[in-house]
């Protein structure tokens, strides 16, 4: 864990932020280049990016606020804190917020939805396995305690203090294992996105892989607030499910299982 980068007296750059911008750019790349071999305007394609990565941030502090809201109801200065600022939030509800702008600007320009969803779908599995690689170095996002080989141990000091990341307390690497799955997705929607396909199986099989990955790595997951409906699931499983039955919907709805010959 290494949450700052470089540190010059009271100023430092954290690791976390450099490797969102990487994330953010090379996730940019990829769709502006899945976009040109769709015969798409790269250049729209690009401001759909800026928009919906805008609205993601948006989205998932927002959704962060709703999951621990009884947390800032009673602490409220710490809506605008550094730690609230640096943390990512919930990925679903930047991802909903994400999908919501989008749907309105393609209408406004007019963009094949399923199409360009399709190009996005790699773009967003590249960017955010480097995302959790920056939830690592912060030591957000951890994991419950592990007796694992690869169990992990965070000491850095800034960690507990911004994030509440127990120290020298062995835990299960969980930012590693969705970074580790969303490497396995963007392989396999880059060469899903390369075979012939019906519009919008690329974008369905990202949310059916990245769902079930996600839905998995809640239970090592640590959960501050208490888990919904008095029940084994977090708030973000239940999200999962449904985002699941969507990109099952939106694969499966062809009878030859979204690809064509």
């Amino acid at each position: 864990m290494h949450p700052k980068l470089i540190e010059i007296g009271d100023f430092f750059i954290p690791t976390y932020g450099v490797l969102i911008a990487i994330a953010f750019l090379l996730g940019v790349w990829m769709t502006q280049r899945l976009a040109r071999r769709a015969g798409l305007n790269p250049e729209v394609v690009v401001n759909l990016a800026v928009y919906c990565a805008l609205a993601g941030l948006a989205g998932a502090k927002l959704f962060m606020f709703f999951f621990d809201w009884d947390y800032y109801s009673q602490h409220p200065g710490e809506i605008l804190s550094l730690s609230t600022l640096q943390a990512g939030g919930v990925f679903q509800g930047g991802l909903i917020a994400a999908l919501a702008v989008a749907f309105f600007y393609m209408r406004k320009k007019k963009l094949p939805g399923w199409k360009t969803a399709d190009c996005f779908a790699p773009g967003i599995a590249l960017g955010h396995a480097i995302g959790r690689l920056g939830c690592f170095s912060a030591g957000c996002c951890y994991g419950v305690k592990c007796n694992l080989p690869w169990k992990v141990t965070f000491t850095n000091p800034d960690a507990a203090r911004l994030f509440g990341t127990p120290l020298f307390v062995p835990l299960h690497p969980t930012q590693l294992y969705e970074a580790a799955a969303e490497a396995v997705i963007f392989v396999i929607l880059y060469r899903t996105f390369q075979k012939p396909h019906r519009d919008g199986a690329v974008f369905g099989l990202y949310l059916m892989l990245y769902s079930a990955a996600r839905f998995v790595v809640e239970f090592f997951r640590f959960h501050e607030q208490a888990l919904p409906f008095g029940g084994p699931l977090s708030l973000t499983q239940w999200l999962s499910a449904g985002l699941f039955i969507t990109g099952a919907w939106l694969y499966f709805r062809d009878p030859r299982r979204g690809l064509v010959s």
